[in-house]
């Protein structure tokens, strides 16, 4: 299965939470997106849950991660999946399904990420970005708070 395969229907979000701090940090891609590895297709809402349509076929949020490491060249375990945390959006070409992922550092991985043309970014750094983004990263904060 190849990255395309894997992520047709699939993003990740990857944020960062400081244990002591509770400042939390979400990556933005170069592109100004915060869906990994590539944004939302344009014209994508986020569901209500109660809107969310089941999967016939799923894919474990483990692989999203493996590949998303593959990806960004990242060592195997500085991100850990949030299990609790699966939004579906409504896309023109079909429900994407979006998974997330935390940074398992002390220090938040400005630099790591700098280096592979991504930034880490507060929630209120991230205003403007398009709708189905704003309210998955706000749905995110809600759960990772």
């Amino acid at each position: 299965m190849n990255q395309s395969d894997t992520f047709a229907n699939h993003r990740l979000l990857l944020y960062y939470k400081g244990d002591i701090s509770a400042l939390i940090l979400f990556a933005q891609h170069g592109n100004g997106s915060v869906c990994f590895p590539e944004p939302l297709p344009a014209l994508s809402s986020a569901l209500e849950p109660e809107e969310f349509k089941p999967s016939k076929v799923s894919t474990h949020p483990a692989v999203l991660v493996n590949a998303i490491n593959r990806l960004l060249q990242l060592d195997n375990d500085l991100l850990r999946v949030e299990p609790e945390f699966s939004e579906q959006i409504d896309a023109p070409g079909g429900i994407i399904t979006v998974h997330m992922a935390r940074f398992m550092l002390l220090d938040p991985p400005h630099k790591l990420m700098q280096s592979r043309d991504c930034r880490m970014r507060t929630l209120p750094e991230l205003r403007g970005r398009p709708p189905a983004e704003m309210e998955l990263l706000r749905r995110a904060y809600t759960k990772v708070m």
